[in-house]
């Protein structure tokens, strides 16, 4: 199975286009600035996108009104 679901992110996000666009916006902030909003450990993923995917679903991510 894979973690987190999609149901479950796009019920935090509008729209597939839009969860495409914020995970690789922020998987691409990790990379270069490695800054992780979780510690390492506690990730599922190992993987930028990935860790990028959980930090929504656990709500460190919030988007804005105008952007759901």
């Amino acid at each position: 199975m894979i973690y987190p679901s999609i149901d479950k992110l796009l019920q935090k996000v509008g729209s597939k286009y839009l969860l495409v666009n914020i995970v690789a916006k922020r998987a691409k902030e990790m990379d270069e600035t490695e800054y992780y909003q979780m510690n390492e450990s506690e990730y599922v993923s190992s993987k930028s996108i990935g860790k990028a995917l959980e930090e929504i679903a656990k709500d460190l991510i919030i988007l804005g009104s105008d952007e759901k």
